[in-house]
């Protein structure tokens, strides 16, 4: 199972549980702005614990491999866990939303589009895979997560809302990382 084919597997599931999710990293630049190449799908949700068997029952062995104890735990602790496909070598990361106000709000944001060309799927914002991508790079410095963001500025333009992310960049701390990025595309 390639990773378009595990990526419409996962959307499909949590939708038919009825689970808030949203694509966020590489594959919701992709959405936006300029393919790239990725090690594994991320993906922000808001799973209860009344759901939790029923969503590991959607991911079988020995297809899938996730740990219900691992799902339970980061339930519990609001953190993060994966899904394996071992056949492929594919990982699905979990995570939830964090704990400052634009991560708690995320999910509000999320958009319906056409990722691929046979996939609808949540996905989140534009302006918050970009402010996603600041916190990235401000936690790591790949030039990556700089160029995600130039692809996304480039090929979805006016139809980001600059404001709205320079007003979140400067409550999150990320004024100078955003500035610097604006000054390169522009200049």
């Amino acid at each position: 199972m390639n990773q378009r084919e595990l990526l419409g597997y996962v959307v499909a599931a949590f939708e038919r549980l009825a689970i808030p999710y949203m694509v966020v990293g590489s594959f919701a630049s992709y959405a936006y702005g300029e393919p790239r190449f990725t090690q594994d799908l991320d993906i922000v949700l808001d799973l209860l614990p009344g759901t939790i068997p029923a969503f590991c029952a959607a991911f079988p062995a020995p297809e899938f491999y996730v740990s219900e104890a691992a799902v339970r735990d980061a339930v519990r602790t609001r953190f993060q866990f994966n899904i394996l496909h071992p056949t492929s070598g594919n990982k699905i990361d979990c995570m939830f939303p964090g704990a400052n106000e634009w991560a708690r709000t995320q999910l509000s944001r999320r958009r319906r589009l056409k990722i691929l060309s046979d996939l609808d799927a949540s996905v989140a914002s534009a302006e918050d895979v970009i402010l996603g991508k600041l916190w990235y790079y401000s936690e790591g410095g790949s030039e990556k997560h700089l160029r995600d963001i130039a692809g996304i500025l480039k090929r979805s333009g006016a139809s980001v809302d600059r404001s709205q992310i320079a007003a979140w960049a400067e409550r999150l701390g990320y004024s100078s990382i955003w500035n610097t990025v604006l000054e390169k595309l522009d200049g």
